[in-house]
């Protein structure tokens, strides 16, 4: 880190961010990607099943995503990967092993939003 402070924001500007929990119901392979991916389809309860291409399979095979519950973004606009669309984006933080996932510590119904 250089030390520099960030950008300001208004409150108003992360409410228009929908963060929300969400459980792994699938997730495939990807043979197509240019980086190593998953495709994965989650479970974001009221805002229904969306899915998602992550490029964490340096630390996470599909067995580890299976059943966890996640962060996703869920209001950007679907991304073309590639032959696939991605309806959101999942959330996590950059290592040098790779990404890890933003998981949920406790259970928490599919859809709640991150206060």
């Amino acid at each position: 880190m250089s030390g520099e402070s960030p950008a300001m924001i208004e409150w108003k500007d992360f409410e228009k961010v929908l963060l929300c929990a969400g459980t792994v119901l699938r997730v495939e392979e990807f043979p197509e990607a240019r980086k190593p991916a998953w495709k994965l389809w989650v479970d974001f309860g009221p805002y229904g099943v969306r899915k998602t291409s992550a490029q964490v399979k340096a630390l996470y095979g599909a067995e580890d995503l299976v059943g966890r519950q996640i962060v996703g973004v869920i209001n950007f606009p679907p991304k073309q990967v590639g032959p696939f669309v991605s309806e959101f984006l999942l959330t996590g933080f950059h290592t040098d092993e790779g990404v890890v996932v933003t998981a949920i510590e406790r259970a928490v119904p599919n859809g709640a939003r991150l206060a």
